[in-house]
């Protein structure tokens, strides 16, 4: 009997794919069969086919990603009967497993309805829930996740085996009868009454909850009450760190201004924490010197238990101690938290893994930080990537993250946090064996930071080894790079760009720190032509936190050693001259984001110590915006012309000095500042697309996080092709990508 074969490709496992095409063929009055396979989903039909292909394609569920739709012909040895799902076929099926996904519109009436699931704080179904957070093991099944301890009750178990049910196989379903159990405790007894109102009494009285979540815990507290958000903030020791808040849709403009682009990105499956720039009405405790608040919606049943019951915004922090992940236990929890909590929101689900929440930029679009509900996805190669070998990159130390290449596809992982953290370094090698499964993944090649010392090169240079496989060392600017023009789909022989990347540092192959060049090159190699002259980092790595160190060099350079002593009269400056006179842990720098920390520091912004990475440029841009919003953005500095490549920053320091002395605001002073970063870079990067060196300018690192400089730059850019980071973080959390396109180019090519 004749028919066809539709192959279905993408995020199409564990995502009700199955009984959405068994409900399509059966209205359509079609025979045969659907089942899944290491290839995706496998659609094979008789009848009047009429539009089923598009409508798989079309009206895909929620969370499917449909990366192709191949139609050929089929011959069927014995004529079917009727439609079914089918077994799944072949080795290696089953072990895709799709991101954790916000709670669907229509779990969420249910908890909020009359029936069986009213208030119950883990209903889910193949739309929405846990996934990634629950695995234990493969294949995906109840078996081998954090499920298995729940056994099904009949109900369940009935809408389990129902093709026409949305839980048709969905691994997390529950109920009460049958599923985990939520509480509230405090001083490790068990509150009486119900969980969500014993949280709630606490949280209206100024209290710290502790709130378990889908990849760890969060501490929770009133945003509104100052006196909560100043407790909190004393218990973590985190005194100026931007508090990440949760909100109800109702609620959010009332505390930022809210954009249709930020709320398409808050209302996707994924429920990231979107930067928003804030109205000003929460306590300034919230996320001091800072004019955006992190908010995120409810994603869990819990949280819109919890967010109805209290009416209100809530800070939504992550529950560690400093300098550790997050904490993922119960057991942990209690010990770990209990100086910080006043109360605990538990439940008995046990959470195979820890995974921040994402954070994203709406306008520009940029994903800062990929984690909960953004992986394991998977990214599409650019054209002349389809025979590139296996690879496994493992990025840098910082905001570490590994990428997997196969089969013309990239599985980018989840943000890991700092290397040297003992906890950290334990879920990297997680994630590490994690990815290699759910990928089946055996590299050929591995690809690591060009720095010796890091921790996720020597791993990468011992598994090479003891494995036998190639090892590739990236540079990390040349990553960086990479990376954006990967995730852009810049083909493979699309020629050379201009990439302007500007970040905090990274080993340069002259063995000095690199952090702010125009690299002219693409996935083979690489050229740089600009770059910001270098100066020292007097102390090694303490100069990323103490800003004053590298304000001090640069406006000695600047002639401006009497400014540098008044501004930092307690600073030991002597030794620091003495330090960097003789090279002594000093290494030369051109990092864009030391320079940043040098400008804030002589605008009075922490200048002696940032408490967190970033706060200083953080707080510079929002002095910035601030003198845009109220049109006091006039001044402009000189941009220089490079000279022998450098671009010397120091008569902007003296025209900066100069407008102070003249009565300038520091607001006008500090956009002037990101307007000569702009104007600097964006001038030699457009004189080489307009000579033809290169085709289009790529702008990556971490600087470009920074929303004022990215537009800054792209205005000066304006009819030029431009790549920019949007899908994947233009911080070292996008460098495995970078790392593993490159040494797939640099493997083939030997």
């Amino acid at each position: 009997m004749d028919g066809v074969e539709i192959r279905v490709r993408g995020q199409v496992q564990g995502v009700g794919f199955r009984p959405f095409v068994w409900q399509l063929a059966h209205a359509r009055g079609l025979r045969g069969h659907v089942l899944n396979d290491p290839e995706g989903v496998l659609v094979r039909v008789a009848g009047e086919i009429g539009d089923l292909a598009a409508a798989i394609r079309a009206e895909a569920p929620p969370l499917a990603r449909v990366d192709a739709v191949e139609v050929t012909a089929f011959t069927f040895d014995v004529p079917p009967e009727g439609f079914e799902i089918t077994a799944s076929q072949g080795a290696g099926a089953e072990t895709r497993v799709t991101p954790d996904a916000a709670t669907c519109p229509a779990c969420l009436d249910e908890i909020r309805g009359t029936g069986r699931r009213r208030g119950y704080a883990f209903t889910n179904c193949t739309h929405c829930g846990p996934r990634f957070t629950i695995l234990k093991g493969l294949p995906y099944d109840r078996a081998k996740t954090t499920m298995a301890p729940f056994a099904m009750c009949p109900e369940c178990g009935a809408e389990y085996r129902d093709p026409a049910d949305r839980r048709f196989h969905a691994q997390p379903i529950a109920c009460p009868v049958c599923g985990p159990r939520l509480w509230y405790e405090e001083g490790g007894a068990e509150g009486a009454g119900d969980a969500i109102a014993l949280a709630v009494t606490r949280l209206k009285a100024g209290g710290i909850v502790a709130v378990k979540g889908l990849g760890g815990f969060h501490l929770a507290c009133d945003a509104a009450n100052a006196g909560a958000v100043a407790a909190l903030r004393a218990r973590k020791h985190r005194p100026a760190k931007p508090f990440a808040l949760m909100a109800r849709e109702v609620d959010l403009g009332a505390i930022v201004e809210v954009s249709e682009a930020a709320l398409k990105v808050l209302r996707d499956a994924s429920a990231p924490v979107v930067l928003m720039p804030s109205r000003g009405t929460l306590p300034e405790a919230v996320a001091p010197g800072i004019d955006s608040l992190g908010v995120m919606l409810p994603y869990t049943p819990l949280h819109h238990l919890l967010l109805d019951a209290f009416g209100g915004v809530l800070v939504m922090t992550s529950g560690n101690l400093s300098g550790e992940p997050q904490v993922i236990g119960n057991a942990e929890a209690r010990e770990k938290l209990a100086g910080f909590a006043d109360g605990f929101l538990m439940h008995d689900r046990e959470i195979a893994r820890r995974l921040d929440d994402s954070v994203v930029r709406a306008a520009p679009p940029m994903v800062l930080r990929r984690a909960r509900g953004q992986v394991p996805g998977t990214l599409p190669l650019p054209p002349g990537f389809a025979e590139a070998p296996p690879v496994v990159a493992y990025g840098g130390q910082m905001k570490a993250a590994i990428c997997l290449v196969k089969n013309g596809q990239a599985l980018l992982g989840h943000h890991l946090g700092e290397l040297d953290e003992a906890l950290t370094w334990e879920a990297f090698q997680q994630a590490d064996a994690d990815y290699a499964a759910l990928f089946d993944h055996h590299p050929a090649v591995v690809a690591t930071d060009l720095h010796p010392d890091f921790r996720a090169t020597r791993h990468g240079q011992a598994r090479a080894e003891a494995e036998g496989l190639r090892l590739v060392a990236v540079q990390h600017h040349h990553a960086h790079l990479a990376a954006c023009l990967g995730e852009n789909l810049w083909p493979r022989d699309a020629g050379p760009v201009a990439g302007i990347v500007l970040d905090g540092l990274g080993l340069g192959p002259d063995g000095t720190v690199w952090g702010g060049e125009i690299l002219l090159g693409d996935y083979a190699g690489y050229e740089r032509r600009v770059w910001l002259e270098p100066a020292p980092l007097i102390g090694g790595d303490r100069a990323q936190m103490e800003p004053w160190r590298n304000a001090l060099v640069r406006l000695d350079a600047a002639g401006m050693a009497d400014w540098a002593d008044a501004l930092f009269p307690a600073a030991p400056r002597d030794l620091a001259r003495q330090a960097a006179a003789k090279g002594i842990n000093a290494p030369l720098s051109s990092s864009a984001g030391r320079l940043f920390d040098a400008v804030a520091a002589c605008l009075g912004i922490c200048p002696m110590r940032q408490s967190y990475e970033g706060e200083a440029a953080m707080r510079l841009e929002a002095l910035a915006r601030g003198a845009e919003r109220a049109g006091a953005a006039k001044l402009r500095f000189a941009a220089p012309a490079p000279q022998g490549g450098a671009l010397a920053p120091a008569a902007m320091l003296r025209e900066l000095r100069a407008a102070q002395l003249g009565g300038v605001e520091p607001g006008a002073l500090a956009f002037a500042f990101h307007r000569w970063v702009a104007e600097s870079f964006a001038a030699p990067a457009r004189a080489l697309v307009e000579s033809g060196a290169a085709k289009a300018v790529a702008l990556s690192g971490g600087v470009f996080q920074n929303a004022l400089l990215h537009d800054l730059i792209c205005a000066e850019l304006a009819g030029l092709p431009v790549l920019t980071h949007r899908t994947t973080p233009a911080n070292d959390g996008g460098l495995a990508l970078g790392q593993a396109l490159i040494a797939a180019v640099q493997s083939e090519s030997d």
